[in-house]
């Protein structure tokens, strides 16, 4: 992790004409179908849609983890064609290593490299909020405290791009409220890229500065929505309603194309 003066330029990301498939026993299952989406440095972009409509297939696409069956997927102009460092992804399960306090589990990037960095370390453990908890084990953290941890080893590599696979969907409604507070706020002072993938609209409306809505499978993007109002922002503000309802008409009928302002 490195202060915002040394800190790198965020990621811009262009998908175009993006089509995959899986291969199964009864035959090749299409889940993503001429995806194109361009998303601008320091961008915060979440993705709804119904559960297996291939969200989460395009997060691992751009993470460089699967190689599309066609069309183009650059990073700063770039073809993506393996993982980077510069693009990190955080799963919904925090997987912290039981063997490593929560100081080991977050410096477990730049000990692999051999670059220990003792002061981004802490730096990061700061960033979270565990000061407190900087020699526990994971065995003695809250669910909310282990994707802290999980969330500092992502932030101590200084990605340019944050790629999260519903990294709050197992926390408990108070817990999720903390959490989604905190990405904000970390998001806003580092200044990285964001691609989420939410099932929870009121969250994305919360974090994002744009909502795509997907499809069923083979997932297209039925709705590209520029989220607004103002900051901070409150979960009783019309204008958040207002979106919501959209957004859910646009999930039950998943036909119409549709972009708000």
């Amino acid at each position: 992790m490195v202060n915002s003066t040394q800190r790198e330029a965020p990621l811009a990301l262009t998908l175009s004409h993006l089509h995959h498939s899986y291969d199964t026993p009864s035959g090749s299952r299409p889940v993503l179908d001429d995806v194109s989406l361009d998303v601008e440095p320091g961008e915060f972009v979440a993705l709804i849609g119904p559960s297996g409509c291939g969200k989460s297939t395009l997060l691992r696409l751009v993470a460089g983890l699967e190689t599309p069956d066609a069309g183009t997927l650059l990073a700063d102009g770039t073809p993506i064609t393996e993982p980077h460092p510069s693009r990190i992804i955080m799963f919904q399960d925090p997987t912290l290593y039981p063997w490593r306090t929560v100081r080991g589990n977050i410096s477990l990037g730049p000990d692999i490299h051999g670059e220990k960095n003792p002061e981004a370390v802490t730096a990061a453990i700061r960033l979270v909020g565990l000061e407190e908890f900087s020699r526990a084990w994971p065995h003695q953290l809250s669910g909310g405290m282990a994707q802290r941890v999980a969330l500092a080893r992502a932030l101590i590599n200084s990605p340019r791009l944050l790629i999260l696979d519903e990294p709050l969907g197992k926390l408990d409604s108070l817990t999720r409220f903390a959490m989604q507070t905190e990405l904000f706020r970390i998001w806003k002072s580092q200044g990285f890229t964001a691609l989420m993938v939410t099932h929870d609209v009121e969250e994305a409306l919360l974090l994002a500065s744009r909502v795509l809505v997907f499809s069923p499978r083979p997932a297209r993007i039925l709705a590209d929505i520029h989220v607004d109002w103002p900051e901070p922002r409150h979960r009783e503000n019309p204008r958040l309603q207002e979106l919501r309802a959209h957004i859910l008409e646009q999930l039950e009928t998943g036909i119409s194309p549709l972009s708000l302002a």
